[in-house]
């Protein structure tokens, strides 16, 4: 059996495209070990993100969001940034990394609505992500 080639997805708050992506990665990408950070780590995991991944049976409740800082020295076959295009604060990676990607999705929690909006516009980029990111991984 191969090792399982490293994946860090980045934004800038790693609160909740990032999260998403590491917890999906993780759950149902099979052959990648992913981590997440931020350039300006948010004090928790947005409670939507928990929501929208525990909807279909992952659990990240217990992840942290973690700077860039804490991934510096290591290694990833792949940095796949998922800030949207509109966000100007969209973190460049400088450490040691084989792919470089940037794949943009909107910031889930600028969403205005009721709860139940809001939490859909969650689950609508956690299935984004989904696609489009697993499909980038598996062409590699």
């Amino acid at each position: 059996m191969s090792a399982k080639r490293s994946v860090l997805v980045l934004c800038t708050g790693n609160s909740a495209r990032s999260q998403m992506g590491e917890g999906l990665i993780n759950a149902r990408l099979e052959g990648f070990e992913a981590y997440s950070a931020g350039t300006r780590p948010a004090p928790q995991v947005n409670p939507n993100a928990i929501a929208a991944l525990a909807d279909i049976g992952i659990d990240i409740s217990s992840n942290r969001p973690k700077s860039v800082d804490e991934f510096k020295d290591r290694r990833f076959d792949f940095v796949i940034t998922v800030c949207g295009s509109a966000d100007a604060n969209c973190p460049a990676w400088i450490g040691k990394v084989g792919k470089r990607c940037h794949i943009g999705f909107e910031d889930p929690s600028h969403t205005q609505g009721t709860p139940n909006e809001i939490l859909d516009a969650f689950k609508k980029t956690r299935d984004m992500i989904e696609d489009q990111v697993f499909a980038y991984l598996r062409s590699q």
